[in-house]
């Protein structure tokens, strides 16, 4: 275990263990029996941000399984393949290495990116997904190494301030807090999470970039859950309503009062309502 690696391995009604996946070491948590969700995080965030979820899911009758993604947390923190189409395939190889040839697919921020990109490049895989949008502050994160030293002064205080500035009032607690700015002070973890935004601006006038944005004109085929928070300063609900648009597929919109970006945590009494009872419902309206 690296340096400081303890505090992600947090307790609760799961267990940790490492898969490999994509040619990298992936940390995640997980619990329950029954047909595969997997949990994707944002930024700056990790797998402790599905907490809430692993215990309802698993209750529900899922094996709900949240993953440190590349770069974070427990999991490994290479050099490269911090863009989303690694990301996605490092998300069809999590499905494959845990022994399902396809789940439902959950994310948020960065993780519903990587989400969509995996149900265009890998529709197989993906059986159902609920995603929330990327957001909108990319472009700050540009530069080299002076991003990282702000994240990372005052044991990532900035973590801190991201947070509350996203959310509803009253979120994050002062325990969570510490518990995201500890896990984003880890060796190398505030790199790796900017690097996955510089690609993502870096890329626009590239060839990958082309190619990704080209892939990802193709309609979505899989069923989908859209859960927004109405008080989210990151990505604003009426920006976010417009991925339908992109759906081929029965898909659900639901917008959460009281709640700003994080609304899986702010409020996960309603959000995990609004997720089970669409992946128990066999037919989803569109």
């Amino acid at each position: 275990m690296a340096r400081g690696e303890a505090s992600i391995y947090l307790d609760g009604p799961w267990s940790h263990r490492s898969v490999s996946a994509n040619g990298t070491r992936f940390h995640i948590a997980e619990s329950g029996d029954g047909p595969l969700v997997l949990l994707l995080h944002g930024f700056p965030q990790f797998w402790w941000t599905w907490r809430h979820q692993l215990s309802t899911l698993s209750k529900a009758g899922f094996r709900a399984v949240a993953v440190d993604l590349r770069g974070y947390g427990g999991s490994d923190k290479p050099p490269r393949g911090y863009d989303l189409v690694t990301a996605a395939s490092d998300g069809a190889g999590l499905i494959r290495s845990l022994g399902e040839a396809n789940a439902v697919v959950v994310g948020h921020d960065w993780g519903g990116m990587i989400a969509w990109t995996m149900a265009a490049y890998f529709p197989k895989v993906i059986r159902r997904f609920g995603q929330g949008r990327s957001s909108g502050y990319t472009l700050g994160f540009q530069m080299p190494l002076l991003p990282e030293r702000q994240l990372l002064r005052d044991h990532a205080a900035r973590v801190g301030t991201l947070l509350s500035t996203w959310a509803g009032p009253g979120w994050p607690d002062q325990e969570t807090e510490q518990i995201y700015r500890s896990a984003m002070s880890l060796p190398s973890v505030a790199h790796s999470a900017l690097e996955y935004h510089r690609w993502l601006l870096r890329s626009r006038l590239r060839p990958d970039g082309t190619r990704y944005a080209r892939m990802m004109r193709t309609p979505v085929q899989a069923p989908t859950l859209q859960i927004h928070g109405a008080l989210d300063s990151c990505v604003r609900p009426r920006a976010a309503r417009g991925s339908g648009t992109y759906v081929d597929a029965p898909y659900r919109w639901r917008l959460i009062d009281g709640a700003g970006h994080f609304p899986h945590e702010e409020v996960p009494e309603r959000f995990d309502l609004e997720l089970r009872s669409w992946l128990l419902d066999p037919e989803p309206e569109r």
